[in-house]
Formats: structure tokens, C-alpha cells, sequence
């Protein structure tokens, strides 16, 4: 264990829950490692492999502990870390600060929190979705989530403590004091343009919250479902690639972590293009981790740019259209506090395309598709 473990950048991985709900199995969770190791997904930083709700046994055994579904996982969550591990990944696994998960059926870890983070270290689990279902009303959320904090902190591991709050009870007031490195920050997302579009809108003046340490979880990813899984909660009619991107987009400029929700072993090419688009991703795992800040577009109501300061001289810019036709939108650099008096323009880089866009002074514009985005990397030059 570490003397100073903390989650400087968004997490990257894969979550069983929006494709698999609770058929999950032993035998699923090895063929993704398999899939996430020989894929290119590891190398581009996805690195969870995260087991949801309902993989434990519905009672504790004799001593009070944990224990997994035999039928579902018949060599123990042990040796699934084992294997996980020897691909290069890293584990994780869910609990709940109730007396039940979300499911209703399991044990949670209400007052079992020290015995229950030193049984996940035994394990080798790393990572920890903590919901926050069935505890008792007398009880805030902000003392348990400090409970299993420093539960964690105590079991003799470094365990990543992702807390699934929701947003409620003024969360944003406390969740970076009680310990937690993620923090779910809304309601459960649906694999549909409106869910992703009213995430996005209640979180644009949170970003306050999110940063090194503590980070606002935006909810897993729903790119490539296309309307599958098995969850009747997420699996809604689907996105358009075109939607898929810009919640990618949005996702990794709002410093969420990046985690994978669709099933990776039969993906397309395209969703595979989105998922490990490398200057994508390097906006969200910058080493400064800066929240962004939201500027008006000239030229569309329904359109937004965010701006986020990325480590060096460096600012990555996200043109984005909520509307339902194709959007005119400019950017005026006097926004970005650039003036025309400064004698300096703009390098733009488009990281969707991968080219260079040459030097723009005083503003920038472009045409976006209805739901669609831009995004690029500029940096200041004289001019």
C-alpha cells in the first residue's frame, strides 16, 4: 500500500451494469479482460474491469462475511482478480452503504464496513462502487461514505472508492471531504440523445466539484449500445454514432471518468474509433485536470463551447449543438481573454480528424450537425 494513494486522473475501465444487468458470470468477466487486454483498450488507459450488483450470494457466511454466488462465480472472486490481473487490468467490485445493494436481495455493507474493505484487500480488489441505497433515514449519506473511506484507507490496500450518491443531499457540499476519489453525480444514465443531453445540462455549473483527488462521475458510458443489453432501466432506443461522439466528447472535456458500459467483444469499428480516439482521451487524463468553463456561441441559441486549460500553453475547445438543425456557431477569442491588441492568434488542431487547421486570429467558426460536436487543441502563437 502506498503512503499517498490518490486518483489524480479520471478513471478508465469497463462496468458490467448497462449491458449485462444481473447476468453476470465468471466466464463473462475473463472474456472481457481477454477482449479489453488484446484490443487496444488497455493501451489507450482502460484499466477497471468493474463488477455491478448482484454478484454475491443473497445471505453472508457463518462468519459474517461475503461470499459470491457459487452458481456465478464457482472459484470465488479471488481467483477472477488473479486472472484479471495477470492481463494487466485491474479489478473492481460493488457494495452498498445499506442494509441491501440496489437490488434488494444482497447484503450491503452497512456496519460491516472495516470487516468488508479488508475481505476486498484479501481479494485484491481495486477499485470499489460504493451505492447508496436501503441504509436507514437517521443516517446522512456524507458519514457513510466517510465510514468506508476510511474503511479503505485502513484495510492495508489501495482501493479506489467510487461513490454512487446520485446528487442528492447537497452532495457537491461535502463529497470531496468524506475521502471518496468519484462521486456519481445524477441520475442513472439511459442509452438515449435526451438522457445524455439532461446529464450534461445539470452538471455544466458543477464543474467546481470535479479535479484531482475527487472527480464528478457523469455515469458510465452508454456509447456503442445502440439500444442492446439487458437492463430495461438503460437499454432505451439507442444513439446515433454522431450522439455517441459527443457524449464522448463531452464526457472527457467535463473530466468524468471514462468508463466503458457497452459490450466490448462485439463492438464496431466505429464505436472502437470513438472509445480509444487518443486526443480524446488525452483532454481527459491531462495532467492537470482543469474543470472547463462555458462560453455562449454567436450564432445559436442552442449551441455551447466549453473551454478547458490543459497543462503547458495549451487549451482544448468543444463546440457543441443541443439543437435539431445544423448550427452555425463562432467562437470570439476576446472570450478566451485573447484580444486583438495582444498580437497573438490561435493554432486550432482537430482531434476528431486528427489534422492541423492552421492559425486563426480574432475568432473561429464552423457549421455543426444537429446533436453533433467539434472539438480541438490550440495553443497561442504571435502572430
Amino acid at each position: 500500500m502506498q503512503d499517498s494513494f490518490t486518483v489524480a486522473k479520471p478513471p478508465m475501465g469497463w462496468n458490467s451494469w448497462n449491458t449485462f444487468y444481473d447476468q453476470i458470470d465468471e466466464n463473462l468477466f475473463l472474456s472481457i479482460a481477454d477482449v479489453m487486454a488484446d484490443s487496444g483498450l488497455a493501451d489507450v488507459g482502460y484499466e477497471y474491469l468493474i463488477i455491478d450488483d448482484c454478484w454475491s450470494h443473497c445471505t453472508r457466511d457463518s462468519a459474517g462475511r461475503l461470499k459470491a454466488n457459487p452458481d456465478r462465480f464457482p472459484r470465488g472472486i479471488k481467483a477472477l482478480a488473479d486472472y484479471i490481473h495477470s492481463k494487466g487490468l485491474k479489478i473492481g467490485i460493488y457494495s452498498c452503504c445499506g442494509l441491501h445493494t440496489c437490488a434488494a436481495k444482497y447484503p450491503g455493507s452497512f456496519e460491516r464496513e472495516f470487516s468488508d474493505a479488508k475481505q476486498f484487500a484479501e481479494w485484491g480488489i481495486d477499485y470499489l462502487k460504493y451505492d447508496n441505497c436501503y441504509h436507514p433515514a437517521t443516517l446522512s449519506s456524507a458519514m457513510l461514505y466517510r465510514r468506508m473511506s476510511m474503511a479503505l484507507r485502513s484495510s492495508g490496500r489501495d482501493i479506489l472508492l467510487a461513490a454512487c450518491q446520485w446528487g442528492r443531499d447537497d452532495v457537491y457540499s461535502w463529497i470531496r471531504s468524506a475521502g471518496v476519489h468519484t462521486f456519481r453525480s445524477t441520475v442513472d444514465i439511459q442509452d438515449s440523445w435526451q438522457s445524455i443531453e439532461e446529464i450534461v445540462l445539470s452538471q455544466l455549473d458543477k464543474q467546481y466539484c470535479s479535479g484531482p483527488g475527487c472527480f464528478n462521475d457523469m455515469d458510465i458510458l452508454v456509447v456503442g449500445m445502440h439500444g442492446g443489453g439487458m437492463n430495461p432501466e438503460t437499454s432505451m432506443g439507442g444513439c446515433t454514432d454522431i450522439e455517441y461522439q459527443t457524449h464522448f466528447v463531452l464526457w472527457a472535456m467535463m473530466n468524468s471518468p471514462l468508463i466503458i458500459g457497452c459490450d466490448v467483444r462485439s463492438m464496431s469499428d466505429r464505436t472502437r474509433e470513438i472509445l480509444t480516439n487518443p486526443d480524446v482521451i488525452s483532454i481527459n487524463q491531462d495532467l492537470e485536470c482543469r474543470s472547463c468553463y462555458r462560453l455562449n456561441a454567436f450564432g445559436s441559441p442552442d449551441a455551447f463551447i466549453l473551454v478547458k486549460q490543459l497543462s503547458g500553453a495549451e487549451w482544448a475547445v468543444g463546440f457543441f449543438n443541443f439543437g435539431e438543425t445544423t448550427a452555425h456557431v463562432e467562437l470570439h477569442f476576446w472570450d478566451m481573454g485573447l484580444s486583438l491588441q495582444s498580437g497573438m492568434c490561435l493554432q486550432f488542431y482537430d482531434c476528431l480528424n486528427h489534422e492541423q487547421m492552421g492559425y486563426q486570429r480574432e475568432f473561429y467558426a464552423c457549421w455543426i450537425e444537429p446533436h453533433g460536436c467539434r472539438l480541438f487543441r490550440c495553443r497561442a502563437h504571435e502572430t
